[in-house]
């Protein structure tokens, strides 16, 4: 977030109408970016539905790996090329691919599904909601303000979590999925924070490309030990859909949303949008998978929601370029 700069001369001072025109920019640049971060959150949501509904039927590790192979081949039509064109930046930035796509594409979504075997889909997605929270204390250590109204509303947020996961109790009453599904919430925050420190020079589908081949080679180990020991699973209608929904939507289509979304507004901007996963999952498990929503997880999204709203809410004189 910046704030525009108001202290310029009447030399510097620019026409009403040319004003104008960049606060319409501006305004359109906003609502773009906000609408492409709903996007990807509504369609993660999705995700969280289906590893809960192949938690059964399809170990974690080979769902995952499965992913990345199918959204591998749903963006390499539209990105292959330009990865290819921009190999020598791509090899110069590597380390940093290597640590984003370790983040974003091999542990955070191997550790969803993991948590998929134990705990249901609406407790996922509202431990979930805690990411922007470390969104926002990385851009802290960045040396940014939070404020007091932030940080407040940081902190309900985190107490409605916690509530969550510890079912009420005072005493620590965490279950093992709900401890997977925590680890993942650190991951995607800091995959979300590292991704304004991209590499304005590498393009976003080359990008995005790269991350999935090396996030996919990354998984390759431990698929095979996987297959060894596990064996592999039956490709029905019940298995492949939701393996097509999440390797095409929720990995091509929601992670160039994101991505793009935190390009033009920023992580912590993008995360108050992600805040929304909770209500989004919620209703969609309870509609595919029946799963009910009791007076702890009401009580629970409403303290989630209640800290964004607190947090998020812009401070009277400032404007967001």
């Amino acid at each position: 977030m910046a704030v525009l700069d108001r202290t310029s001369t009447g030399a510097e001072k620019p026409e009403a109408g040319n004003g104008g025109a960049r606060g319409c920019r501006a305004s359109a640049g906003l609502g773009t970016g906000l609408a492409l971060a709903l996007l990807a959150t509504v369609v993660w949501s999705g995700s969280f539905v289906t590893s809960r509904a192949l938690h059964d039927s399809v170990p974690p590790i080979q769902h995952a790996f499965w992913r990345w192979i199918i959204a591998i081949a749903a963006v390499a039509p539209f990105a292959a090329r330009s990865a290819w064109r921009q190999r020598a930046l791509l090899r110069t930035h590597l380390r940093f691919l290597l640590l984003a796509a370790l983040l974003g594409v091999t542990v955070y979504n191997t550790l969803v599904n993991q948590a998929a075997m134990t705990t249901s889909a609406g407790n996922m997605g509202m431990i979930m909601a805690a990411s922007p929270v470390l969104m926002a204390a990385y851009e802290r250590m960045g040396g940014a303000r939070l404020g007091a109204r932030r940080v407040t509303g940081t902190a309900i947020a985190c107490a409605g979590v916690l509530l969550l996961v510890s079912k009420g109790s005072l005493a620590p009453d965490f279950t093992v999925g709900d401890l997977w599904v925590v680890a993942a919430a650190v991951c995607f925050g800091s995959y979300s924070a590292l991704l304004r420190r991209r590499p304005a020079e590498i393009g976003g589908p080359a990008f995005l490309f790269a991350t999935f081949v090396l996030g996919a080679l990354m998984l390759l180990p431990v698929f095979l030990v996987s297959l060894a020991v596990q064996g592999g699973f039956e490709p029905t209608a019940a298995t492949v859909s939701p393996l097509l929904y999440v390797g095409v939507v929720s990995s091509a289509v929601a992670f160039f949303a994101w991505n793009k979304a935190i390009a033009q507004i920023g992580a912590a901007r993008a995360g108050v949008v992600y805040y929304l996963q909770p209500v989004c999952v919620a209703l969609l498990s309870y509609a595919v998978l029946g799963e009910a929503m009791g007076p702890l997880q009401i009580v629970c999204m409403a303290l989630i929601l209640a800290g964004v709203a607190l947090g998020s809410a812009a401070r009277s004189g400032t404007r967001i370029r």
